[in-house]
């Protein structure tokens, strides 16, 4: 009997659909006893390969059939949207723009505390409740406005030192961030594969400080590629101070040729002005030559 609800399926999956969006019977399949579920084509835009399925019932004993579910149900070869991707885990850089809030999390393996003690951060701080009140609201505005401590806590003695970050980068933050600029401006990229010398010895790199600074600088060299951006000491490109040191010009000799003075020259050697006289000198000897 329930295989036989071919009609009550498809008045149940047309109620739930659009109008003209039902298709044929596609097929009944048993779900258990006195369970079956009914499959029909939908013709829905958008939704290629996708089947509307009815499940209909009938109790024990009893002599109707009833309506379990309508549902639209994927096929074997439907249109499907890609799966799912937290927006924390689609964020790329470049895509935090002007008045966009990028909160993290409070176990973010990149950070730890900036100090230890029993206060409670700031209201301030990127981990207080305050501020995570405001990122879950949509219509929420963050202003400067002067924030109360209390003298004598932590966050007081830090302030005075010039810890005031109430987190720091751990050493997996620093790891992964040294990382990331070494592939974009380290040793195996092209442009220092061809550079005459590594920006260890230029003239142009801004070192920085910190633990990393024994392993990257700034580029302060604008016709560089990598100008402004951090380089790995081991990086290099054409522009480097060095590279191409151009030597002082050498000053010509004077000319040699007198153009004041106009040299005469005969056109024909004089009689009397070689070596050879222009005469015989007499008769000579017979040397035996025909």
């Amino acid at each position: 009997m329930c295989a036989e609800a071919v009609d009550l399926a498809r008045a149940a999956a047309e109620e739930a659909a659009a109008p003209g969006v039902v298709g044929e019977h596609a097929g009944v399949v048993s779900e258990g006893d006195r369970v079956v579920t009914h499959y029909f084509e939908s013709k829905e835009p958008g939704y290629r390969g996708w089947r509307w399925a009815v499940t209909v019932a009938r109790a024990s004993r009893a002599k109707n059939v009833t309506l379990d579910e309508t549902v639209l149900l994927p096929g074997a070869d439907a249109l499907l949207a890609p799966e799912w991707v937290p927006w924390s885990e689609r964020l790329r850089p470049g895509d935090l723009g002007p008045g966009d809030l990028l909160p993290t999390e409070a176990e973010d393996p990149r950070l730890e505390p900036g100090w230890t003690g029993e206060d409670e951060p700031p209201p301030n701080s990127i981990v207080s409740d305050e501020l995570a009140e405001l990122v879950d609201a949509e219509d929420a505005e963050l202003t400067d406005r002067p924030v109360a401590i209390s003298r004598g806590s932590i966050a007081a003695v830090a302030d005075e030192l010039g810890t005031r970050r109430a987190r720091v980068l751990s050493r997996y933050g620093l790891y992964e961030a040294a990382d990331r600029w070494d592939e974009a401006f380290g040793p195996k990229t092209p442009m220092a594969q061809a550079a005459p010398a590594t920006c260890v010895s230029c003239a142009f790199l801004i070192p920085m400080a910190g633990s990393l600074k024994q392993a990257f600088g700034v580029c302060a060299n604008e016709i560089s590629p990598a100008d402004g951006h951090v380089v790995s000491l081991a990086y290099g490109c054409g522009g480097h101070s060095e590279a191409a040191v151009m030597p002082a010009p050498v000053r010509p000799a004077d000319h040699a040729l007198d153009t004041m003075r106009v040299d005469e020259y005969a056109l024909r050697p004089e009689r009397d002005g070689g070596s050879v006289p222009p005469e015989a000198d007499g008769a000579s000897e017979d040397l035996g030559h025909s």
